[in-house]
């Protein structure tokens, strides 16, 4: 059975694991410094699907004082098309709305087509906003 709570500090190395399984994981993103940064966060979470004591899915949640954001939004190859993603953002989606966010955003790189889809099943819509960036 699965069950779906925040992800305990000693679960991220399974969790950075997950994440470059699932591709998320780029050359100038350290996944051990999200998470020890989203953990240490009072607006952020990282939740984590457990079957038993493996991790086998996580979404990261955000609140900014205005909107919430999705991140790292992962499910291990064996558990795709099993409704883990779903139940993970809407477990997001609950926590993003017991913090006070009206809005949740999230980015979809452009090359990422398949995951476009999924998304729009769970009422997210593309708009017309450019996101602009600066590394520091």
């Amino acid at each position: 059975m699965t069950e779906i709570g925040p992800l305990a500090p000693d679960e991220a190395p399974a969790a950075a694991a997950l994440w470059a399984e699932a591709g998320l994981v780029r050359a100038w993103n350290d996944p051990h410094a999200d998470i020890a940064a989203a953990l240490a966060c009072p607006t952020a979470t990282i939740l984590a699907a457990r079957d038993g004591a493996r991790l086998t899915g996580t979404i990261m949640a955000g609140y900014d004082g205005h909107r919430g954001w999705l991140y790292y939004v992962a499910v291990a190859d064996d558990r795709r098309g099993t409704g883990l993603g779903r139940a993970l953002v809407e477990a997001a989606e609950h926590w993003l709305a017991a913090q006070g966010t009206r809005v949740i955003r999230l980015m979809v790189r452009a090359e990422n087509d398949a995951v476009t889809g999924f998304y729009a099943a769970l009422g997210y819509e593309g708009s017309d906003m450019l996101v602009m960036g600066k590394r520091l």
